[in-house]
């Protein structure tokens, strides 16, 4: 694996206005803070994972920096250039280097296309002159990549099942040899059984084609198996990064270790004797965040020192970076 910086990301910001039903034409908007100032490195080939309970900005990060939508500030580099700074059409000339699977597999095909248009969409968009006969060629390697017989390719998504659908997504994703690609929650619609075929399937396709992945997830057994590295988020918020094999071994914010705590282990002897960590209380709203820290409303370890000052995002050693103001 390479250790190149393919993308830099500096504390980035995604901010949504939020007026309420009987506000007066004049009222000021509440700001809802999706996003609010992460910043991390993506190197090429490897798999950054990330983590947290619904609501937490995954999805909206993965979108802002692929400007899907806008952001209120912060800089994206990818590969030495800043995203923000590109205008329309420079910036679809960059999409093609970064694609997305989605997470409802059924819902982000076309039901009007057949599965060969579809899969054949993204080579049509960028490389308009491309060949028919050369685009259809591209098709037919692609599917055979993913699991698919070619002779499929007049059928329609109704037709396939939700893992033979996502598989076309991946394939859709594929065709242009992205160097990133981002997975939202690409596995959470799926059967179980399913759902480890598809994360093989990637793993696979990663080594094969050298190209780098954010995945997203709720399940953290599944980011582990796949992930170099895992960033877990709250409000917002960046709690933790680190190498998927030390956070599991040594998690430091309470959050990540009340999520670790909660994923099922096999041996069942272990499952029934092991340490269950809650956390109290609902997430709070992203329009008014607790001052300080933001996990401190349901947080075991708080303290005054919480309230007054937001922790810093500080290297703990071996790069393992956390935020909290007590995780030692």
């Amino acid at each position: 694996m390479s250790h190149e910086t393919i993308m830099k990301v500096d504390d980035l910001k995604v901010y949504f206005n939020v007026t309420k039903r009987d506000a007066m034409p004049w009222t000021k908007p509440d700001k809802l803070k999706a996003v609010d100032g992460v910043s991390f490195e993506l190197k090429a080939g490897e798999t950054l994972g990330i983590v947290g309970e619904s609501g937490c900005g995954k999805s909206t990060l993965a979108r802002a920096v692929i400007r899907m939508i806008p952001s209120e500030s912060g800089d994206v580099m990818w590969l030495g250039q800043d995203l923000m700074a590109l205008d329309a059409k420079e910036m679809r000339a960059r999409r093609k280097e970064v694609q997305m699977i989605f997470q409802d597999p059924l819902a982000s095909l076309d039901p009007r296309m057949n599965i060969g248009e579809i899969i054949a969409e993204p080579i049509k968009t960028h490389y308009p002159k491309t060949p028919k006969a050369e685009i259809k060629k591209m098709v037919e390697e692609v599917m055979i990549k993913v699991g698919l017989l070619p002779n499929l390719v007049n059928r329609y998504p109704h037709e396939f099942s939700g893992g033979q659908c996502q598989r076309i997504g991946i394939a859709r994703a594929l065709i242009l040899k992205p160097k990133l690609i981002i997975c939202d929650e690409p596995v959470s619609a799926l059967d179980v059984s399913i759902q480890a075929q598809v994360v093989n399937l990637l793993k696979e396709l990663q080594e094969e084609m050298g190209m780098a992945l954010i995945f997203i997830a709720h399940d953290l057994s599944i980011v582990k198996h796949i992930s170099t590295r895992i960033m877990v988020l709250y409000l917002g918020n960046m709690v933790e990064l680190a190498d998927s094999v030390d956070l599991y071994k040594q998690p430091r914010h309470p959050y990540t270790q009340a999520l670790i705590s909660a994923v099922p282990i096999p041996d069942p002897l272990i499952e029934k004797n092991k340490e269950l960590i809650l956390i109290e209380g609902d997430l709070p709203s992203p329009i008014s965040p607790p001052s300080g820290c933001v996990f401190r409303t349901r947080c075991p370890r708080v303290q005054d020192i919480c309230t007054r000052e937001k922790p810093e995002f500080v290297d703990a050693g071996n790069g393992h970076k956390v935020a909290c103001h007590f995780h030692d």
